[in-house]
């Protein structure tokens, strides 16, 4: 008995021995130093070059302190604060399809229906596929003279001739977006399916034995339930689709004529596509702030839906 206790005891003295040789600050910050190095070298550094870069007239010819100069342009240029209106209306309006689709397939993905697995696969394919491969079977379907819309636009009546959906402002802004909700569409719908299966089934059966229809049943306790899954997915939809670019680039290249250049896209032609890379840092760093003011308010409103609806 006593051999078994000094071999615990001695095992307890060893194992204390062994903690005390790597103190628990340090063994902390070997946890979290690779993690915070990662998001130095990737992000911090990255930022702050921007930001320094901002305050210069840089070019492939060096660079030139000018101070708040690219910032006065900017603050002063209409076509800047067009481009603003742009973006912001590009994503409320995408955002807002995206949300009432993702709801509505969400909905019927949850339904008790035969065969409703087999949806579920199926709307994965536009999240699934690459975005440059989907842009480009759009642009096919947008073409006027081989593409499906402009053919079935001819058989109605609707137009006399060829048309070509990215050819004007208007119809190419709304191509455009029709083309960012399908790629997002099924991200919104999954979370927001994942969502209503955690909804307790008692407090249905216990609305349909008060004789609560359908419609009232999705009001009073499937929205409630699912708000702050809702209000999240938007944040995270809005910063998306804010910050899209590949499919704007592929269909139109901001174009006809501005019509679909967003802060991205602008960014992207100011600093790569006419090496003004002050003026482009000016425009990332504009950006940034927007989307922190953006986010900062939205995560005000969802800790004030969490703690209506008692989320946590």
């Amino acid at each position: 008995m006593s051999d078994v206790t000094q071999s615990i005891e001695g095992g307890v003295k060893h194992g204390t021995a062994r903690r005390n040789i790597l103190p628990e600050g340090v063994f902390a910050w070997m946890l979290v130093g690779p993690a915070m190095l990662f998001i130095g070298v990737i992000v911090a550094w990255p930022l702050a070059e921007t930001i320094r870069l901002s305050f210069m007239e840089a070019g492939l010819g060096g660079e030139k302190y000018v101070g708040l100069a690219n910032y006065e342009d900017l603050v002063s240029s209409r076509k800047f604060h067009q481009t603003i209106v742009r973006t912001f209306y590009w994503m409320f309006l995408s955002v807002a399809l995206k949300l009432i689709l993702g709801l509505i397939g969400a909905t019927l993905l949850n339904a008790a229906i035969p065969g409703r697995a087999l949806f579920r696969v199926l709307i994965m394919p536009p999240w699934v596929i690459p975005i440059a491969i989907g842009c480009i079977g759009w642009l096919w379907l947008y073409n006027g003279y081989f593409g499906i819309l402009s053919g079935v636009a001819q058989k109605l009546g609707i137009v006399d001739g060829p048309f070509e959906f990215l050819a004007y402002k208007t119809s190419a802004f709304y191509s455009a977006i029709v083309t960012d909700v399908w790629v997002g569409v099924p991200m919104v719908t999954l979370f927001f399916l994942a969502a209503m299966q955690g909804v307790s089934r008692d407090l249905y059966e216990a609305a349909w034995v008060d004789g609560a229809g359908r419609w009232y049943r999705f009001r009073r306790i499937t929205i409630p339930q699912i708000m702050p899954v809702i209000v999240s997915m938007s944040l995270l939809s809005a910063i998306f689709t804010f910050n899209s670019f590949e499919i704007i680039w592929i269909l139109t290249e901001g174009g006809p004529r501005g019509a679909t250049t967003t802060l991205i896209v602008d960014t992207y032609k100011t600093a790569i596509g006419n090496y003004k890379f002050g003026e482009g840092s000016a425009r990332a760093v504009i950006i940034v702030i927007l989307l922190g003011l953006f986010s900062l308010a939205y995560l005000f409103f969802l800790n004030k839906v969490n703690k209506k609806y008692g989320a946590k």
